[in-house]
């Protein structure tokens, strides 16, 4: 990769009577030797490819150099590789790897038709932010930016995604809620003072199941948490049950779900159940005061926690259209009491302790996932003016997390990074250094030989290549 520094070289502390230097003059040598791993994981998904399928496009095609399958393919790899920003793409156009990541068939860019172009395989920023600030619905009649995302068509491809993953139906599906800030430093259309926060901020909405993400819906932040969760829920649910009619289904969230809409939607629906938590009230806490009472006592008599479960049947003054079953966990602490509630439409069959212990507290796993796609995919990176653009960078974001999903799925499961995050996966697997050999029939990457997970990588890689052999006998993506 080109770069300012040329030839400088630059001299370091000296070991015993050596001199220690250091010049940007290896040539073709990639830090992101290991993202060849994710390209396996592409070619068993086809995630990228099925994203890049949402995308309508409209330029002449006499003038395209850049294909909108190779302009999706850049943007998703960079963000998975920790380039966060179209900047960065300035510099990185000139990088052979990513040439290859990105598909094109020189990957050192010398057969661009422009002279001036020669050498840069991938695309600038200029031509990816035209392709991220398409107005939406614009059907391509803008001067320059010409590549139309089908929101309808993104939403079916994150659902489509997870039913690929799963060669039958699963016993249960369970669908988990949330919405979170994305703090906004700008006059970014859509931007409110949310008071939960202390900020101007977003109020993005995500569904997973499990570790998989189904929904990822940016949101102004001066309406309900549970606003549009509804109408989302109709539309996963349905695209689950068209494959899978008979099985399953429970939702899980917060208090911040806990409303009439949700729960009477559930419970309209066939074998549809929720678990959802419950704000705190006068009414509520007076039905578990002895219990409240019990666990103060067992709390000073032991020094530890305490923890009493009840169960009853609740309804709100005027909210609610029926009385609901309640399973309340009255608990002592060294900071005095913490009494805890969730509504449930499970029945009897399920004990209220193991409803709450083991069923509604797994939620919170879901919050680490979140974390993951701000803090290593920068999916909070909502920078633009508009609220439909920033909506396709979360989607952007959301590709390369599942991308990285799909890895920890396919090919670190046993191992020691079956449960590793986003970040830890791109130090230790992506980011290896390596030698690009270009030649008329190959393309050579010789790998850092003190890479000290060479053991591992090759595990990875080879149980790649059987999903790879497999998904070649019969194209059925991710089913491996």
């Amino acid at each position: 990769m080109q770069t300012e520094c040329g030839q400088t070289v630059m001299e370091f502390q000296g070991l015993k009577n050596r001199a220690v230097e250091a010049a940007f003059d290896g040539g073709r040598i990639t830090s992101d030797g290991g993202a060849l791993l994710l390209r396996e994981v592409e070619r068993v998904t086809g995630i990228i490819r099925q994203f890049a399928g949402c995308f309508e496009d409209h330029r002449a095609e006499q003038w395209v150099e850049h294909t909108v399958g190779e302009l999706v393919a850049q943007r998703v790899y960079g963000l998975a590789l920790g380039y966060e920003d179209l900047n960065d793409h300035d510099r990185l156009r000139h990088d052979t790897m990513l040439g290859v990541l990105a598909g094109k068939a020189d990957p050192t860019g010398e057969d661009r038709i422009r002279e001036r172009d020669r050498g840069k395989a991938c695309a600038g920023k200029s031509t990816l932010n035209r392709m991220e600030l398409t107005a939406k619905g614009s059907g391509g009649a803008d001067r320059y930016k010409k590549i139309v995302l089908d929101e309808d068509g993104v939403e079916r491809f994150m659902v489509e995604v997870f039913l690929q993953a799963h060669a039958t139906a699963p016993e249960r599906v369970v669908l988990d809620l949330d919405a979170t800030d994305d703090p906004v430093h700008g006059n970014q259309e859509g931007r409110f003072f949310h008071g939960y926060y202390d900020e101007y901020c977003y109020l993005p909405l995500y569904i997973f199941c499990g570790d998989d993400l189904l929904c990822a819906r940016l949101r102004p932040s001066n309406i309900d948490a549970s606003a549009g969760a509804k109408e989302q829920l109709e539309r996963i649910v349905g695209q689950i049950r068209e494959r899978w009619p008979e099985v399953e289904i429970w939702i899980r969230g917060d208090s911040g779900f806990c409303r009439e809409e949700i729960m009477a939607w559930c419970e309209g629906q066939r074998n549809v159940h929720y678990i959802l938590g419950m704000a705190k009230n006068s009414r509520l806490v007076e039905q578990i005061e002895a219990e409240l009472k019990q666990a103060r006592q067992t709390y000073e008599e032991t020094g530890e926690a305490a923890r009493v479960y009840k169960e009853f049947s609740y309804q709100t003054r005027e909210s609610w259209s029926r009385a609901r079953r309640m399973v309340a966990k009255a608990e002592h602490l060294a900071k005095g009491a913490n009494p805890r509630f969730v509504v449930t439409s499970l029945g009897g069959e399920f004990d209220g302790q193991l409803i709450y212990e083991e069923h509604y507290c797994a939620r919170g796993e879901m919050e680490n996932r979140i974390k993951e796609q701000q803090l290593d995919l920068f999916a909070d990176r909502t920078s633009t003016g508009h609220l439909w653009s920033n909506q396709v960078r979360l989607w952007f974001s959301s590709v390369a997390y599942m991308l990285m999903q799909a890895l920890r799925r396919l090919g670190l499961q046993g191992t020691e990074m079956a449960q590793a995050t986003c970040g830890t996966i791109r130090t230790k697997l992506l980011k290896i250094g390596g030698y690009i050999k270009l030649s008329v029939r190959r393309i050579r990457l010789a790998l850092a030989g003190g890479y000290p997970f060479v053991h591992l990588f090759t595990a990875i890689y080879n149980r790649l290549r059987q999903c790879a052999a497999i998904s070649a006998k019969r194209w059925i993506p991710l089913r491996c």
